[in-house]
């Protein structure tokens, strides 16, 4: 085989010769420029992002909102408009991550929400719930840990790296989540008189999240906060994630009672619009409420859409703890189960609960709180008694409950 020359070796892809080329790799009969490396690399790159995000696409199914407030309706009691809101919500973010832009350039926006409530009416329980369904990265976060960068607590970016390992660490899936921010109310602005003091984990935790939430990229710490201050950063693009606040907005009752009577001065209104529910008025709630409670306007107007949870009734309460798939007294019939004692309850044990949750003024967490009250010593004393053979039925009466209800300390907590 006769020696090549030099000047005869060219790129077998571009054709480019060796003088011409910075560098010439060599391979079995055919050689390669540097330009074609990099070209060809950029192509693969390429293509293995579209082959995901197909990927992606094809994993993420189309659940109608019907179909998602249905499996709401299994677990949380009640609040079919706020149901309805975060059906909407969440579909239009399944349609808005399939969406391919037209000819006519049109991109939907996508649609955060605030939801306002009182304590123990559902809102996390709603976004867990939520969780369950959806085929994308989900995460629940807490806002009152945030503070302003440089200061003691977490940086707004740690939101997003909870995010991250909720996706395994995968930024293409972790881009198309779902991020539950809770006590969104407790980052309001704490007085709009100017202090010498910098509200570090008030308006300055919100001015950081505006960004994240309206879109943009992010040097996220995979590890969190600035404990590893060495760890290679990497970037989220927060474009197409979808963000719900949840908060109590202790007091706000009052800005809205205020705005309703300052509303009807002067003005005479509609039969309807006259009968104002008192009980309440969170659904009354309107952006400019948000605002005067210490909510910036830039925030509000990045959650765009806002709904409300109503408060619980006695009614209500009495099918949270019997009816939903995860009830409470599903949950003790079924830890007894385990133990192969059948537990009956008394129906005015339920009422005695409903009642006693009702004057601890503690929504629906005030219930499991009384259940563990009652059944605490049955508990202990079950695993014993099934070792000696004893009776493997549980009859829980309304002087039984109130006999254990009397014995534990958790009266000392009824509201005066």
């Amino acid at each position: 085989m006769s020696k090549i020359n030099n000047k005869e070796i060219r790129c077998s892809f571009c054709g480019i010769s060796k003088n011409d080329a910075q560098m010439l790799i060599a391979g079995d009969g055919a050689h390669i420029c540097d330009r074609c490396v990099t070209q060809a690399g950029e192509i693969l790159t390429e293509e293995l992002k579209q082959r995901k995000s197909k990927s992606l696409q094809t994993t993420l199914k189309l659940i109608r909102p019907v179909e998602i407030k249905e499996h709401l309706d299994q677990y949380v009691i009640g609040q079919d408009d706020a149901k309805k809101v975060i059906s909407v919500s969440v579909y239009n973010h399944y349609k808005r991550l399939n969406q391919k832009v037209d000819k006519d350039e049109i991109e939907i926006e996508k649609s955060n929400l605030i939801i306002v409530g009182e304590t123990g009416t559902g809102k996390t329980l709603l976004a867990k719930t939520v969780a369950k369904i959806l085929n994308v990265p989900f995460c629940i976060v807490d806002a009152t840990v945030l503070t302003e960068a440089g200061y003691v607590g977490e940086d707004v970016e740690s939101i997003l790296t909870r995010l991250l390992q909720a996706a395994d660490y995968d930024v293409a899936s972790a881009e198309r989540g779902i991020i539950y921010i809770d006590e969104i109310d407790k980052i309001a602005r704490k007085s709009d008189n100017p202090s010498i003091t910098r509200d570090v984990s008030g308006e300055g935790v919100q001015q950081a999240l505006l960004k994240i939430l309206e879109g943009t990229n992010v040097n996220v710490p995979p590890q969190g906060g600035r404990k590893h201050p060495d760890q290679k950063m990497i970037s989220v693009n927060t474009s197409n994630i979808l963000f719900i606040c949840g908060g109590a907005f202790d007091g706000i009752q009052k800005k809205i009672a205020n705005r309703l009577k300052t509303q009807t001065v002067g003005y005479k209104m509609s039969d309807e619009e006259m009968e104002i529910d008192l009980q309440n008025l969170f659904k009354y709630i309107t952006p400019l409420d948000l605002k005067n409670f210490g909510l910036i306007p830039e925030l509000i107007g990045r959650l765009p859409v806002l709904t409300y949870l109503n408060p619980l009734d006695r009614e209500t309460l009495t099918s949270i703890l019997t009816e939903p798939k995860n009830a409470l007294i599903k949950q003790y019939v079924k830890l007894f189960e385990y133990e192969g004692v059948e537990v009956i309850f008394d129906k005015e044990v339920y009422n005695f609960i409903v009642e006693k949750a009702w004057e601890f003024k503690l929504g629906a967490r005030g219930l499991r709180s009384i259940c563990e009250a009652i059944m605490l010593d049955a508990m202990f004393e079950t695993p014993t008694s099934k070792e000696q053979g004893e009776k493997s039925t549980l009859h829980i009466t309304l002087d039984y409950a109130k006999q254990k209800f009397a014995k534990s300390d958790i009266k000392k907590l009824q509201v005066a």
